[in-house]
């Protein structure tokens, strides 16, 4: 007969109460963010008129808003998205007010984007910002 001290079984089973309720904990996942569907709406309705090829903002900065290669080029002054960190992009630090009031986006009297508009953004920024 093989004797099992009461305080091991105890701590097998406590063992596995977490392993089974670990898998019942988590939450649910985050939907990918699609750069075609979602990202590219939210920039032609707020950036285009002044960041396409020719474009008073293109003209002046050199970033074009007008395609996946173009966002990720970035400006003259350098990347304006760092896959992975929406926090410290460009792009959102300049969307969600976070920049000097002379350079945020859109300029001039143009409507700011919405927070589901910039959250858009920096959860494609966050997922890698893909070109999906």
């Amino acid at each position: 007969m093989i004797k099992v001290r009461k305080t091991t079984v105890i701590h097998a089973v406590a063992a596995a109460g977490v392993v089974l309720l670990a898998g019942c904990s988590k939450e649910p996942e985050e939907q990918p963010v699609s750069f075609s569907k979602d990202v590219m709406p939210v920039l032609q309705e707020h950036c285009s008129e002044c960041h396409l090829p020719g474009g008073e903002g293109e003209v002046a900065s050199g970033l074009d808003l007008s395609s996946y290669e173009g966002i990720m080029k970035g400006t003259k002054f350098g990347a304006i998205v760092r896959p992975g960190d929406s926090t410290s992009s460009t792009i959102s630090i300049l969307i969600e007010g976070r920049a000097d009031p002379s350079i945020n986006m859109p300029h001039g009297d143009r409507p700011p984007l919405s927070k589901e508009e910039t959250e858009i953004i920096a959860k494609w920024i966050n997922q890698g910002a893909k070109n999906n």
